[in-house]
This record gives structure tokens, sequence and C-alpha cells, in this order.
């Protein structure tokens, strides 16, 4: 079963705002047993949209709209979901009552002619009740394809989905069942991943698929089965996933969609009651940032020094001056030296340190752009890793900071 999602709205396709819309929906659809077959986006106009719905309509059991039913001149959804579907407007009472309470109680403007017009609905629509605004839901049946309509604020719109819609599809249509298993892998790239899966791959069931999600230096592998046997699509996903474990287990730090290597390093270190310090200098507190956006950090996090200029590495961590001038401010002896002396300031377990050149110019340093060095102090030892990672400044900067993580992750189990 196939849906298909239409945003609509001048605002997406000038980049004025971010279509989160789709996403969100697609995610519910897929819970259910929904594939969402195509998601367009089209301006506040007639044409454009009915061609959207035609389109849809021809590919699709099941069309989704967001955006349009503001009670200004330019939202024009509804008026063109009665063209398409050959209906009219009428006013809905409760609709009506609906936006005069929300309007009485918690809207300081006067109502307006315009705003009581947000209860005018086709004929033919079951009206969806948004209790978070003024633009009802709606649900249109016209031969084999149900239109639903829905407000474009991402607020109403997820709380229609979650307590309207998605119980309403779920009674309404027989769906197959979507069984996913997303394995987390870091350090190794998407091709060299293939060729070391490659015959196990080929030999995956055949409702069994693979898809590769790469992201600077960590590739998610994403298992999906789908089918009416709920029972047997659980079971083969489980045992292809327990092969591919076996297959990569140098490489996997987690399993699930959103899982990512910061938060697995905070449980470890949680786990293990084991706490950590960084000192970084081109990462600029990213890594910090990153453990300490998770709740519950002051658990494992004891604090970090962004030593970004040489001065703050020399005075604040101590590294010598002569070192530097031997070795220069990027290399593996002032990443060790950085990283060793945080754990003991800081008094952790663990040190975590970045130095490195991420451009535009060299800075402080010869290095070429792009060569990084990484440093882990332990409770046993202390060692660095240099690594070339391109030309490029934002993406030097976030492949330090997950190879980082990465480096740190291996070594916290070894405890």
């Amino acid at each position: 079963m196939f849906a298909e999602i239409i945003t609509i709205g001048d605002e997406i396709l000038i980049g004025q705002i971010v279509d989160t819309n789709s996403a969100f929906i697609a995610q519910e659809l897929n819970k259910i047993g929904i594939s969402v077959y195509q998601v367009t986006s089209v301006q506040d106009e007639r044409n454009h949209i009915l061609k959207a719905l035609n389109d849809a309509a021809s590919r699709a059991s099941i069309v989704l709209l967001t955006g349009g039913l503001g009670p200004t001149k330019d939202d024009i959804t509804k008026h063109t979901l009665c063209e398409y579907l050959n209906d009219t407007l009428v006013e809905d009472p409760e609709v009506l009552r609906h936006i005069e309470a929300l309007f009485r109680n918690y809207i300081s403007t006067p109502i307006s002619d315009l705003n009581r017009r947000q209860a005018l609905v086709p004929t033919k629509a079951e009206v969806m009740h948004n209790a978070y605004g003024t633009a009802p839901g709606m649900w249109i049946k016209d031969g084999d394809t149900v239109f639903i309509s829905m407000p474009g604020v991402p607020f109403e719109m997820q709380h229609l989905m979650q307590d309207v819609i998605i119980p309403k599809l779920v009674t309404t249509f027989k769906r197959p069942y979507i069984v996913h298993k997303t394995i987390l892998t870091y350090g190794l790239g998407e091709s060299a991943i293939a060729l070391r899966i490659e015959s196990w791959e080929e030999r995956l069931p055949s409702f069994v698929k693979l898809a590769y999600l790469p992201n600077l230096g960590k590739v998610r592998l994403r298992l999906t089965a789908k089918g009416m046997d709920k029972e047997k699509l659980e079971q083969a996903v489980t045992s292809e996933a327990g092969k591919l474990n076996k297959l990569l287990e140098d490489i996997i730090y987690g399993e699930g969609e959103d899982g990512n290597i910061e938060t697995v390093v905070a449980g470890l270190l949680t786990e293990k009651k084991m706490t950590l310090a960084t000192a970084e200098s081109f990462t600029g507190g990213k890594i910090a940032a990153m453990l300490t956006a998770i709740p519950g950090a002051s658990a494992y996090f004891k604090g970090s020094v962004v030593s970004y200029a040489t001065d703050a590495k020399t005075r604040v961590l101590k590294v010598p001056k002569d070192m530097i001038l031997e070795h220069s401010v990027v290399s593996e002896q002032v990443a060790m030296v950085m990283a060793e002396n945080v754990r003991h300031l800081m008094d952790s377990h663990f040190g975590l340190a970045t130095t490195g050149n991420a451009g535009p110019t060299k800075g402080d340093s010869e290095a070429d752009i792009g060569t990084v060095f990484i440093a882990v102090a332990t409770p046993e030892e202390v060692f660095a890793r240099k690594f070339t990672m391109g030309n490029h400044r934002t993406r030097i900067v976030q492949k330090s900071v997950h190879k980082a993580l990465e480096m740190l992750h291996k070594e916290i189990l070894k405890f």
C-alpha cells in the first residue's frame, strides 16, 4: 500500500522554512505498514495543486496534504480540493464553535470574518478536530483514493496525525507489516563495508532489504522486511542482524534508528562509573557540547578546556613551549600532552584531545590543511593518531569530532 505526501506553500520552495512535516508523516505511516511512494512540494497556486493531486491519486491509495488552510487569500487548498473533487464548501457549526472558543479564551485580537471562514469545509469531507488550532483536518474519500488534508503548522499536524489520522488509517486499511532494524557502524566507509558483507548480502531473503546510510565516517545499515506475517519478518530481521553483527563486530557501536556514538559513549561511562574531560583546539568545544546535551552528563563529564590559541595550550594545559617549537602545535606529541594534562586537571578517568589545521589558513602550524591529531589518555596509557580529513573546514571538524568519540569508545570498552 502506497501513500503520497503533498506539502503546500511558497515558503517551502523559497527555502524560508524546512519541510519537517513530510519526514514526520512518513515516519508515522511507516510504523503502520504504509509506504510513502513520493513527496511533492508545490506552490500556493491552483494549477500546481490540481496537477499534484491528479498525479498522486494515479499512484497512491492515500494522499496526505499539509498547508494552505489558513484564513488569508493565498491559502487555497480547500477551494482547490473542492474544484478537484467537484464539491462545494459549507460551514461546519462544530468547527465554528471551536474557532470562536479559541479566540475567546486564548487570542487577544478580535475574531474576524476571515477567521470564521476557516469553518468552511467540503461537503464530502469528514472533519477531524484540530484541538490546537483553527484549521480543521479533513478526510475525503473519492473512489479508491482517500485525501487527507491537515494544517501546515507542525505542532497541529503532528497531533492530528498521532491522535486521529493514524488510528483511523489502522481501522480503515488492511496493511502489511514493515519491520526495521538499524545497525550503527563507524570507522569504515560505505564501499569497504559493502565488500566485507557482499556474500552475506547476496544471500538475504527476497523480502529483506539492506540500505546503506552513510554520514561523515559512520554508516547506518538498515534492514527492512515487509510482508503480512509479522512473526516471520521479525525472526528474519533478527537472524540476519545477528549474522551482520558477526561480520562487522569490530566497527559496530550500537543499534537503533536514532542512535549516535555520543549517546553510546555517555551510556558506557555512566555504566562503568567513569569520567571524561576534553581538551579541544580546532574542534572548538563541539565534543563537549555534544556530550553535555545528553541529560545526566554531570555524572560522567568533568569539564573541557577549549585551548584554541597556542598560548592557551601552554598556559592552561601546560604544554611545553619547546615541544611546540620542536614538533609544531599540530603534532602527536602536543595532542598527547593535552589529553593527559586535561585528565589530571579535571581529575577524570579519560582525557580526550584534538589539535589540527582546519583551514582556511595554516595558522600557528605549517601542517597541511586537514591534518588532525586526536589523543586519548586512559588510566593506563596515552596515545595519539594522525588523520587527514580533507580540505573543507566544516567537514574536517565534524569528521574529527566523530573520530575522537570512536577512539574513546574503543578505549572505554577495555575497562
